[in-house]
């Protein structure tokens, strides 16, 4: 029987803005907390997965503070950890999250779990947008799903530095090795290439910050096409956006 988790990848060491997943966002809400409150309706266990950098300790340290459990693996080797990680919680596959998109969208969300249910043969399934898999925009509104038997595939298959650090990057540069499903975005979002809602500078800490607060002034149930409306209303927000995808292309 297929058993999947939810493994929110976190650390404090980032080069450009350490420590961001743990600064205070939104009153005494931390992009890590905001993004792990996203599943707690989705009836699925939630793992934080952290690193053994003694730096990460007080991601540890937050973990049982809020709760949160916490696992801890090789730093630099993610899909190592990951694979570690599911090992240890029995998953058979899990829904993979960077904790730095506070902006993911509940609806997609559910989307891609109820694909799961539906999809049980595939080995990765994610979001499309633009002819480019989400996980390498700066959208930041998406999770994606693999099985554990798929990444220790990847494990076997190659020792590359880029595929242990980056864990799904292998299965969708050899898509034809994988049984792979992509899910459709929003329209809204064709063509755009001007939104940047993940969190790698202070610059990007600010402004999101900025969005999040505003969004909340109209309720908790707001989803991408919101967000996208509210950004292009805001041309100082977005003229910010566009200066960081210049400077953090992926």
């Amino acid at each position: 029987m297929n058993k999947t988790g939810v493994v929110i990848q976190a650390r404090v060491g980032s080069t450009r803005l350490a420590n961001k997943v743990l600064l205070p966002f939104y009153g005494e809400q931390t992009i890590l907390s905001i993004v792990a409150d996203k599943f707690t309706h989705c009836g699925l266990r939630v793992v934080i997965a952290t690193t053994t950098n003694t730096k990460d300790d007080v991601i540890e340290q937050f973990c049982n503070s809020k709760n949160l459990v916490c696992f801890r693996g090789e730093e630099f080797d993610v899909l190592s950890r990951f694979i570690a990680c599911a090992k240890n919680f029995n998953f058979t596959s899990l829904i993979r999250v960077c904790s730095d998109n506070p902006l993911l969208d509940l609806n997609e969300i559910d989307r891609l779990i109820e694909n799961i249910e539906n999809n049980q043969d595939v080995d990765y399934m994610s979001f499309i947008v633009n002819d480019r898999p989400s996980i390498k925009t700066h959208f930041g509104f998406w999770t994606e799903y693999v099985t554990l038997e798929a990444l220790e595939r990847v494990a076997s298959l190659t020792s590359d530095k880029l595929y242990h650090e980056h864990v799904t990057n292998y299965i969708y540069t050899y898509p034809q090795l994988f049984n792979i499903k992509w899910l459709d975005t929003d329209p809204c979002l064709n063509g755009r290439d001007d939104i940047r809602l993940t969190i790698d500078t202070r610059e990007d800490f600010d402004c999101i910050k900025e969005i999040y607060s505003n969004l909340l002034l109209l309720g908790n149930q707001y989803d991408l096409s919101t967000v996208v409306d509210f950004i292009d209303r805001s041309a100082h927000l977005k003229e910010k956006m566009v200066l960081e995808i210049a400077k953090n292309i992926k």
